[in-house]
């Protein structure tokens, strides 16, 4: 079953087909969800596979599979390598991460992830974590507030609407997504409004998941793992994490430039292989989460 009534896997066949080199291998799926890509690896996989896959949201962890090929780790999978050493698992055929949110979460109401509904400003992708988007948008100076916008939602007028939300909790502790909604909306135009909102509820999750410092931390722990000619490969949705993923790929590190030998040799792990790939036409019309989706495919050298 590739489809659930928790989240339609986007990419599902060109990430599995790009995935799967050897079908007695070892895999990750870093990014669990509603099991749609584990599901087809698992289809792709012999009798001697192993498939681990890594899933911090509770709700997510509910979706199991009962496979003797199969293991759900309960834990962020930003901490990989350190959860795949207790199994004795040091080597990888490859690995597959899909940074989006699930459609679950933001289908769930009381998650608060979503400008549809009126719920609490939580966004916790782990519900037991303890900093949530309320205690961000409350708590979080107008200079950090400001820099929250303008670097992870690239939101135009990024300071009048930190200024605007630290205006209104003088007067009231804003708690529901409504209450946030209320205090931008005079801010933006009719026709841009939802754009807006779009981009400060991206700016909030990401602090509040700390999720570009984890796919950082994925995409070093994914390739120390992986063996020679393993794959990994990537969907982003949205620049900055497609960004992060590119120059990973292309140049080893995320700021400045690889180490070079004596020779000019840069020590770069990983080989691109093949060009973007992007939904086709007819993946959007059946899911329209799909339609900012990217997904890249790099090999261990």
């Amino acid at each position: 079953m590739s489809k659930t009534s928790y989240h339609d896997p986007v990419l599902l066949q060109p990430s599995v087909a790009a995935l799967i080199t050897d079908p007695k291998g070892v895999y990750v799926d870093a990014t669990f969800g509603g099991g749609g890509h584990s599901q087809e690896i698992l289809h792709q996989l012999d009798e001697t596979g192993k498939l681990f896959a890594f899933d911090q949201d509770q709700d997510a962890q509910k979706n199991t599979i009962d496979d003797p090929r199969f293991t759900l780790i309960e834990a962020n999978f930003k901490d990989i390598k350190r959860y795949l050493k207790l199994y004795g698992v040091r080597e990888l055929s490859g690995v597959l991460a899909d940074f989006g949110v699930s459609s679950h979460q933001f289908d769930a109401q009381q998650r608060g992830f979503s400008i549809r509904f009126d719920g609490p400003l939580d966004m916790r992708m782990d519900q037991e974590a303890s900093l949530d988007a309320a205690a961000v948008v409350n708590n979080y100076s107008l200079e950090d507030l400001t820099k929250l916008f303008k670097f992870y939602g690239e939101v135009k007028g990024a300071y009048r609407v930190a200024e605007a939300i630290c205006s209104a909790r003088e007067d009231f502790k804003i708690t529901t997504t409504k209450s946030l909604i209320a205090i931008v909306n005079p801010l933006v135009p009719e026709r841009f409004l939802n754009k807006t909102l779009a981009q400060i509820f991206q700016a909030i999750r990401i602090e509040v998941n700390q999720e570009l410092e984890v796919i950082k931390a994925f995409l070093k722990g994914a390739t120390e793992l992986l063996q020679a000619d393993g794959r990994l490969v990537c969907i982003s949705y949205h620049s900055l994490e497609d960004r992060l993923v590119k120059r990973f790929i292309q140049h080893g590190v995320f700021e400045g430039e690889a180490a070079q030998d004596f020779f000019g040799n840069r020590d770069l792990p990983l080989k691109k292989i093949g060009g973007l790939i992007v939904p086709e036409e007819d993946e959007i019309k059946r899911n329209n989460r799909a339609r900012s989706a990217k997904l890249r495919i790099a090999k261990k050298k």
